[in-house]
């Protein structure tokens, strides 16, 4: 396939920020009590923070009441911001390599991702990324997190490109499935969790890090 834009997920894919986001979330239901593991944060992969917020009420609140979870969330987020703050999102395997790569070869790119514009932003200026990315779409641009497919829709009217000349870049289940739905192509790098044969069907390929995915675009 001819590439003239990709769009790229942020979370797990440009920076190793899952195993974080886990951490603080475990760290902070450990200390109010509450029941959750890895394979709960797992099935919320990939969802915006607004709907992970909402399955939280959703499963805990009639045990553990509103003001609890929800100060149980605020820890969440407390916690992976302070990892934020020391350093700790580390970019992924071959992310400037592959910056490096389409601009020489004139190919546009744009970030979509399911987190918040704040967020995205500080984890760019801490990498000193941001004039790399600027071109951005957040959850706070569309109306419905993925697997619904208006944030890739959206990312790729700013790009300007067709479909079929259009690429996904993502890491998670969801993306896949928000990005199949847009009907444009994807490309999955697993992060925690890799595809079942169901999924990887709807990918072009399942690469094992961004040094792939230039290689297979050139």
């Amino acid at each position: 396939m001819q590439v003239k834009g990709v769009i790229f997920d942020m979370d797990g894919l440009i920076f190793d920020t899952e195993q974080l986001y886990y951490a603080g979330a475990q760290k902070a239901a450990d200390k109010f009590g509450i029941p959750y593991d890895k394979d709960l944060y797992l099935d919320l992969l990939g969802i915006s923070d607004e709907e992970v917020i909402k399955r939280y009420h959703e499963m805990f609140d009639h045990k553990f009441g509103k003001t609890k979870v929800s100060d149980f969330i605020a820890a969440s987020y407390e916690n992976t911001k302070m990892m934020f703050a020391s350093g700790q999102a580390v970019l992924k395997p071959g992310v400037m390599e592959l910056l490096a790569y389409l601009q020489a070869a004139k190919i546009d790119w744009i970030i979509a991702s399911s987190n918040q514009r704040k967020v995205i932003d500080e984890l760019l200026f801490r990498a000193d990324l941001s004039k790399h990315f600027p071109k951005i779409v957040s959850c706070e641009d569309v109306l419905r997190a993925k697997p619904d497919p208006a944030i890739f829709l959206a990312a790729q009217a700013i790009l300007g490109t067709k479909k079929a000349e259009t690429l996904v870049l993502e890491d998670s289940q969801n993306g896949v499935l928000a990005a199949f739905q847009a009907n444009i192509p994807v490309i999955m790098i697993p992060d925690l969790l890799p595809p079942d044969e169901v999924l990887a069907a709807k990918t072009r390929a399942v690469l094992p890090s961004l040094h792939e995915v230039k290689n297979y675009l050139s």
